[in-house]
């Protein structure tokens, strides 16, 4: 899930993360689309092949918004990059201009309901998407409209300055430096989940909630929509009814949405890819650094290439039940997230253990074909005559929270 044009061969510093190098350049404007975001603010992968106008027609779409890292320089083209990037994904729960869609409490309101950071490492062969709890209580840095306080939830950030002050906050958090963001509303999570066809999500138990409207019996559903949203969104009918229940049904539906996009189903038809492109570009706002295609098409074509296993969704860790300016709210585990964000910075695949996906990560369950997690031995790997690359340990952290691409999870009703 938050956020330089140098087109020479030379490796830039990026202060806390990925170092950027010289990639091979692709033909992006025959190859068109990728996009990062996806359901609530998670529109993952696509790349499609159009040409002139429909390339033309795409990039109109695209709404901007500056961040903090636009200031650095002129916007970055990836296409002239290798290595690692960080990518802020923030979902808005705003009811202006959703066209009635979750309609109710908090109207007008324009608050982070999922702030999601993704890392990708140097070597381009993992990924890791890191949520964090909306009702976390962190520090707030002084924006635009408000913040600067020693403790507040995370999700008030956007209404304190939009998408710079949720990038801003999670940088000093994590202390990631976050070069790309994306901002996704309801009615965006809606058209895109209807533009992929829906998703298929395994139910362990019923879930019903009446504030978001979700009633799904046990089983396995294909949600698109405003269903899907509505699934995303609950909270008092999965786990234990907090944030962090939540935040495991999301990570069901995010990795059976990057499985069906990174099928061939998916990935060979021009209609549904185009589709994608277009329900994307459509309904999601980019850092100024982030809307050119060919910036947009080189990074999907990274993430097309990481294998689902190696795509990590993790909480943030956290945990209820805490007293003064925690009680009612998700209190960080600092020793355990700075394990989690160290691994990151080493650009360390990231493992889970067995007790990753227990009734605490928010009431998923591994369903009928897990894939195996494994703690590999350094691997020397073949790059020039002579020379050898070696692939980074995986790091798996206790109380870690979580789940890969690859594995196939159920969703627990409360």
């Amino acid at each position: 899930m938050s956020e330089l044009r140098d087109r020479s061969n030379r490796t830039p510093k990026v202060s806390g993360v990925a170092r950027h190098g010289r990639l091979k350049k692709s033909s992006a404007w025959k190859t068109v689309l990728g996009l990062i975001g996806g359901t609530l603010a998670v529109a993952l992968i696509a790349g499609v092949s159009v040409a002139g106008i429909a390339a033309a027609q795409l990039q109109s779409n695209i709404k901007t918004t500056r961040i903090a890292a636009d200031t650095q320089g002129p916007p970055p083209n990836i296409a002239s990059f290798a290595g690692g990037f960080n990518i802020l994904l923030v979902g808005s729960d705003t009811r202006v201009g959703q066209g009635g869609i979750g309609a109710g409490k908090g109207d007008g309101g324009a608050l982070n309901d999922v702030t999601m950071i993704m890392h990708v490492a140097q070597d381009q062969k993992s990924a890791t998407v890191v949520s964090i709890p909306r009702d976390m209580v962190v520090p707030i840095p002084k924006c635009a409209n408000g913040g600067g306080a020693a403790g507040l939830p995370i999700n008030t950030t956007l209404s304190y300055g939009g998408l710079a002050c949720t990038v801003l906050t999670v940088q000093n958090l994590t202390g990631l430096s976050i070069q790309f963001a994306g901002l996704i509303t309801f009615e965006g999570v809606a058209a895109m989940s209807d533009a992929v066809g829906g998703v298929d999500v395994c139910v362990a138990t019923a879930i019903n909630d009446p504030y978001t409207g979700i009633n799904l019996s046990a089983g396995t559903h294909t949600l698109q929509g405003v269903q899907a949203l509505e699934f995303l969104r609950s909270r008092h009918g999965v786990g234990d009814g907090s944030d962090l229940g939540r935040i495991g049904s999301q990570q069901v539906f995010l990795s059976a949405l990057v499985r069906k996009i990174k099928s061939s189903d998916t990935l060979t038809n021009f209609s549904k890819l185009y589709a994608i492109a277009q329900a994307a570009t459509q309904n999601i706002t980019l850092s100024e650094n982030f809307t050119h295609l060919d910036t947009l098409v080189s990074v999907a074509l990274v993430l097309k290439n990481i294998p689902l296993e190696n795509i990590v969704f993790v909480q943030y860790p956290g945990k209820t039940g805490g007293t003064g300016i925690y009680a009612g709210k998700v209190q960080p585990q600092t020793s355990i997230a700075n394990q989690l964000f160290a691994a990151i910075k080493a650009d360390q695949p990231i493992g889970l253990d067995s007790n990753a996906l227990t009734g605490a990560h928010g009431g998923s369950t591994l369903g009928t074909a897990p894939a195996a997690t494994a703690t590999p031995t350094p691997t020397p790997t073949a790059t020039l005559p002579g020379e050898t690359e070696t692939t980074p340990p995986t790091a798996v952290i206790p109380g870690l929270k979580g789940q890969s691409a690859a594995q196939y999870t159920c969703s627990v009703g409360r």
